[in-house]
């Protein structure tokens, strides 16, 4: 432990003062309503703001004795509300452009009338060829089917 000299000799102590008792006054507890607010004007009218947590959240208009409550827009729940939208036009968006780059392309191109009203299928593949279903040596003399009309 060290010791600090007072080289002028020993220093008194200094004498605690108490403050005198008397009224104290109370501090005012912030409630959720504030203080009334006269609005000039030939209609005598009152403002009395409401707060939450801090923050102003309306007010009450008291005009020709009538007692009205007049909510403010919060601006968290506006900007939420907004990014909120954004996000899903953003989805909606996105959903869009998946879904037309995973398109398959058409099986035909445009179809177009020709001149004499037939139909252009410009670009098409054939269509594929039915199943043959007669024997080899009919196939091999390329024999048809004899269909007899009654």
């Amino acid at each position: 432990m060290t010791a600090i000299f007072n080289p002028t000799g020993p220093a008194p102590a200094p004498v605690p003062t108490r403050p005198l008792p008397g009224p104290t006054p109370t501090p005012a507890v912030a409630g959720p309503v504030g203080p009334v607010l006269e609005l000039p004007g030939t209609p005598a009218a009152a403002l009395v703001p409401v707060t939450r947590a801090g923050r102003p959240v309306g007010a009450f208009v008291v005009a020709g004795g009538r007692v009205r409550y007049r909510r403010l827009a919060d601006p968290d729940r506006l900007v939420a509300a907004a990014a909120g939208a954004f996000a899903v036009a953003a989805l909606v968006a996105t959903v869009g452009v998946v879904a037309t780059a995973r398109r398959r392309p058409p099986a035909i191109r445009t179809v177009t009338m020709g001149p004499g009203g037939w139909v252009s299928l410009r670009g098409a593949p054939l269509p594929p060829l039915r199943p043959d279903r007669r024997p080899w040596w009919a196939r091999a003399l390329r024999a048809r089917r004899l269909v007899v009309d009654r």
